[in-house]
């Protein structure tokens, strides 16, 4: 087996590019956080959930939207209202 020398240049050109790819994650993570009116696929992206969940939404009036054209705008923070309205509390579990 072979052995390889791994030198403190090899060191920080690693740092560089691990710290490049940490900078592409944030960034891209900050940019949808950031939008203030979102399309549909980003809303069903966010919530994990189905086209036709995001038209039931829309239908009963869960969330507000936007319609510019044939395309659907979402407001971030009816979003977030919505995701803090039905938050369901844990119960503590009691060991006897």
């Amino acid at each position: 087996m072979a052995a390889t020398i791994i030198t403190t240049e090899d060191l920080i050109e690693f740092k560089k590019e691990l710290l490049e790819e940490i900078k592409k994650i944030f960034e891209s993570q900050t940019t949808t956080q950031n939008k203030k009116w979102l399309k549909s696929a980003e809303v069903r992206e966010l919530l994990n959930i189905s086209p036709g969940t995001l038209q039931n939404l829309r239908i009963n009036g869960t969330l507000s939207y936007t319609k510019i054209g044939g395309t659907m705008y979402y407001d971030h923070t009816d979003i977030e209202k919505l995701l803090n309205g039905n938050k369901v509390n844990a119960l503590p579990v009691l060991f006897k």
